[in-house]
């Protein structure tokens, strides 16, 4: 590269801030949340594999997609132009945080309908022979309340979290002059119109049939692929089968235990004799 060549920044992160004034650093690293949840939203499809994810992946997709439009459509400016590159109405930032929370609060307040009568029993069978193996392994956890689903407060807990976090978010793209208050009530409100309108969407996908026959391709089978998070916590699965697991190892010690004093007990009587 020639030594007068004139360099860029990557925009993606980069943020202008105060560095005098401590609120303003803790705005910049909000700035940072949209990519951070873009990458939180990555790592759990792939990890997962779940098809409400993947749903909530391409909802947030489509609407980064119809603020570009409308930014180019509308062509209002920023309040100053050294911060920022682009349009600034509506903010992006303010609309893909106000999509992410309002389409977590529907899922987890309205779909989110995880098996209690089932979850529970299971948590009693489990809980009973985990307490067995944990007692062995000298534990004295008890894991009976790590098997019960989220209860509507503390589902409606972290969607009021999820919802500061929004807030705080839109209101740091205004204290760091990104945009005005029109520039991100504007986004916040195309975000939840967004959200709103992607779970009507999917509602109708899920109740037609279609992300049922969308599950049975040979893709989504080869990419094994899944819709459990509806209806169960997805960590819970994977929980049952680590105790389970886990009991059945203590068993069968218990039970080698058993016939390692039985057989010495008969090799004394043996010898007696």
């Amino acid at each position: 590269m020639a030594d007068s060549a004139p360099l860029a920044s990557l925009s993606l992160t980069h943020v202008y801030y105060d560095p005098d004034d401590l609120l303003s650093l803790v705005c910049a690293y909000l700035a940072l949340v949209p990519q951070s949840l873009c990458i939180v939203y990555a790592t759990l499809v792939l990890a997962t594999r779940e098809a409400e994810i993947a749903l909530a992946l391409a909802g947030q997709l489509a609407c980064e997609a119809l603020n570009f439009a409308l930014k180019r459509l509308i062509k209002e400016e920023r309040p100053r132009r050294i911060h920022g590159k682009g349009y600034g109405m509506p903010s992006s930032h303010a609309q893909f945080v106000a999509f992410w929370s309002v389409s977590l609060a529907l899922f987890l307040l309205l779909r989110h309908r995880p098996s209690g009568v089932a979850a529970t029993t299971r948590a009693r069978t489990n809980g009973s022979a985990a307490k067995g193996a944990m007692r062995r392994l000298g534990a004295s956890v008890s894991v009976d309340g790590l098997h019960r689903p989220w209860s509507l407060p503390e589902r409606l807990a972290v969607s009021l979290a999820a919802a500061g976090v929004a807030a705080a978010v839109a209101c740091s793209r205004v204290y760091l002059d990104y945009h005005t208050p029109r520039q991100v009530l504007a986004g916040a409100a195309a975000g939840v119109a967004s959200a709103l309108g992607w779970f009507a969407a999917t509602a109708v996908l899920r109740r037609s049939g279609w992300l049922a026959w969308a599950l049975d391709t040979p893709l989504a089978r080869a990419l094994r692929v899944r819709d459990l998070a509806v209806e169960e916590d997805m960590c819970q699965a994977g929980w049952e089968k680590w105790e389970a697991k886990r009991a059945a190892a203590a068993a069968g010690a218990a039970a080698a235990d058993g016939d390692d004093a039985a057989l010495a007990k008969v090799d004394g009587k043996t010898k007696t004799g």
